[in-house]
């Protein structure tokens, strides 16, 4: 199934591999790593990302999601959306890995009760507290990525003299203060788009609404990416 999914935003499977107890998955070579070790790793694997380039990386993770959500033949839930499985090609451009984990397979089903598998950090409320899973759960995934990408932080970075709990605490602080450009990576200087970042901080905000009902669905979220000037956002 997985290897049926084709897009330029997926990381390919080329095939497997079973010997003994060892399983492997075998997928196309992605030079640059994942977004998580460019973006917090150790300081010798950490890139310098200029803000057009994150700008691409969370367009790219947002065009593999709305393939998965409402493009392919079977709808597919990630359910572990997070920068260690966003891969970078060599000129950086982002595909989703170890994709596949959930599907679902008719049209009319609304949600799916399942085993919860993920990450804490990442994984929406709905979900991690009682294992309603719709395609909404990427999304709020997505949301926290697009954060971390933007700041150049990890959720699970706690900011004590904020009394905050995660990044996306501080956003959701900063947000209310009117402040939330605070956020941005301090390491992109003046080089980046005002318009452009609180743009895409108010939407990694809305994705991350604690009602999945008022999150974007992933197409809506491309649209307004490819957007230069702020929207409103409906799901």
């Amino acid at each position: 199934m997985i290897s049926a999914l084709n897009h330029p935003n997926l990381v390919k499977l080329f095939g497997c591999c079973i010997e003994g107890n060892q399983l492997l998955l075998v997928y196309e070579y992605m030079e640059n790593n994942s977004l998580a070790s460019a973006l917090f790793g150790p300081e010798r694997d950490r890139v310098k990302l200029d803000w057009q380039t994150r700008r691409r990386i969370c367009l790219c993770i947002a065009h593999g999601l709305a393939y998965l959500h409402e493009e392919s033949r079977l709808k597919i839930v990630h359910r572990d959306i997070k920068a260690t499985n966003v891969l970078l090609d060599k000129d950086f451009n982002a595909k989703i890995s170890d994709f596949g984990l959930a599907r679902l397979s008719e049209e009319d089903e609304s949600h799916i009760s399942t085993r919860i598998a993920g990450t804490i950090g990442y994984m929406a409320p709905e979900y991690a507290m009682r294992g309603y899973l719709t395609d909404k759960a990427d999304v709020y995934s997505f949301g926290v990525v697009m954060l971390e990408i933007i700041s150049g932080m990890s959720n699970g970075s706690r900011r004590e003299k904020e009394d905050c709990v995660c990044l996306l605490d501080w956003a959701y602080i900063l947000q209310e203060r009117g402040d939330l450009l605070d956020i941005v990576d301090k390491s992109l200087g003046p080089y980046y788009s005002e318009e452009e970042a609180l743009q895409m901080l108010n939407l990694a905000l809305t994705c991350t609404n604690l009602s999945p009902a008022l999150r974007p669905t992933m197409s809506t979220v491309v649209r307004i990416l490819h957007s230069k000037n702020s929207e409103s956002v409906s799901s």
